[in-house]
């Protein structure tokens, strides 16, 4: 999914103003995913590694609206997970940084097929 901040990295020199060394880290970020993601799915996504995996790659300017379709597991039967996760807030800088507190919301249902059948015992949309 394009967004404003995959957008914006063409190289040219106007476009450097947007990576990561001129930019405030926040002091918190709200992220949603969709309220369809499975128990597994939310369990993944709301877990210490993934925050600490948005701290880590979202170093460039981020704004609300922002849609990042993210890998967040593979499943026992190996099917993967990619979760479209949607920046709802951004407090008190522009851009992810170490000490951001990363905070999750939850949105409306997109269709996504959280999870694997052997993981969610009634299929893939279990919740």
């Amino acid at each position: 999914m394009g967004t404003d901040t995959d957008e914006t990295a063409t190289g040219s020199d106007e476009d450097l103003s947007e990576r990561h060394e001129d930019l405030t880290p926040a002091d918190r970020v709200v992220v949603s995913y969709p309220e369809d993601l499975s128990d597994w799915g939310r369990f993944q996504v709301e877990g210490s590694p993934f925050k600490a995996y948005l701290r880590k790659t979202k170093t460039d300017r981020v704004r609300q609206g922002d849609v990042w379709e993210e890998f967040v597991g593979v499943g026992c039967c190996g099917s993967t997970l990619d979760v479209p996760l949607r920046v709802e807030r951004i407090d008190g800088g522009e851009t992810f940084g170490p000490d951001t507190e990363v905070e999750f919301s939850v949105r409306e249902a997109c269709g996504i097929e959280g999870g694997w059948q052997v993981q969610s015992e009634s299929g893939p949309n279990e919740v």
